[in-house]
């Protein structure tokens, strides 16, 4: 398929596509005429490279996945590449939890003081 169609398929854009070829996560022949001609199973790999990206792994994170696919695998997180990469994203997503969890914290305490602080130092005014 051309690249327009597999960018349609995929819903993402040729220019993306072209990105992710340069970075040699998505393979294409090379027509007589040199266009870019897909493989049906590079809908699949795109699909996968979207779906990590979305949900914030990077182009390197990505590429176990890819490797796992092209192995023939029904999915690409099955592979150990891919499960050491899925391990690590899990511990830096909950070092995020717990910064934002400490953040929260400190915006409440933040507010508590701030409020009674007002209390005392802003009478209210009577009508």
């Amino acid at each position: 398929m051309l690249i327009g169609e597999l960018a349609e398929r995929a819903g993402t854009s040729p220019r993306t596509l072209r990105y992710y070829e340069a970075h040699g996560l998505v393979r294409a022949q090379r027509s007589p005429n040199g266009y870019r001609d897909y493989d049906e199973s590079e809908l699949r790999v795109v699909r996968e490279i979207r779906t990590l990206l979305d949900v914030g792994f990077g182009l390197d994170d990505v590429r176990p996945f890819v490797a796992c696919l092209r192995a023939g695998n029904t999915s690409g997180d099955v592979c150990p590449d891919s499960v050491l990469v899925l391990r690590r994203k899990i511990v830096e997503v909950e070092a995020v939890i717990d910064r934002l969890g400490a953040v929260r914290q400190q915006l409440h305490s933040q507010l508590t003081q701030a409020i009674a602080h007002r209390e005392k130092t802003c009478p209210r005014r009577r009508t």
